[in-house]
């Protein structure tokens, strides 16, 4: 039924139940997993481009590489054959999400829920919404 599917993951303890359904649904139909982990850029959009800034963003693309080492850690636990790919992007998290479902042809995104509610959810929006109204494919958001 599937044959690719997108999980991005942000190592919350969200995403990893998320992983867990991904590696279930990709041993069961055949799908390959594309393991994706976003580094969050924006927050340094109009701040003087300095020695700090680097900073932090190379301690940011580590902690995503951390991420998608968990999702080889779990695949490996559970002694699955299933084919993973892993990516590392930079960007807005909605947006390379929308844009690998594009590009790597993706059928199912298994996603975990932020988590976010009241007022946090009010001024960043959840990412996990952002993809389900704008994804072309089938969304599922595990709580």
């Amino acid at each position: 039924m599937y044959k690719k599917i997108l999980l991005p993951t942000d190592g919350s303890k969200f995403a990893e139940k998320a992983e867990k359904h991904a590696l279930f649904l990709a041993e069961a139909s055949g799908a390959e997993i594309v393991a994706l982990s976003v580094v969050e850029t924006s927050f340094s959009i109009g701040l003087p481009s300095d020695d700090t800034i680097f900073q932090i963003n190379q301690l940011l693309k580590k902690e995503t590489e951390k991420n998608l080492q968990k999702v080889e850690k779990m695949k490996d636990e559970t002694n699955s054959d299933v084919k993973i790919t892993l990516k590392v992007d930079e960007g807005s998290p909605a947006e390379v999400i929308l844009e690998t479902i594009e590009k790597e042809n993706i059928d199912l995104v298994v996603m975990g829920s932020s988590g976010k509610t009241g007022f946090d959810r009010f001024i960043m929006g959840s990412v996990a919404e952002k993809v389900v109204k704008a994804a072309e494919c089938s969304v599922l958001v595990v709580y």
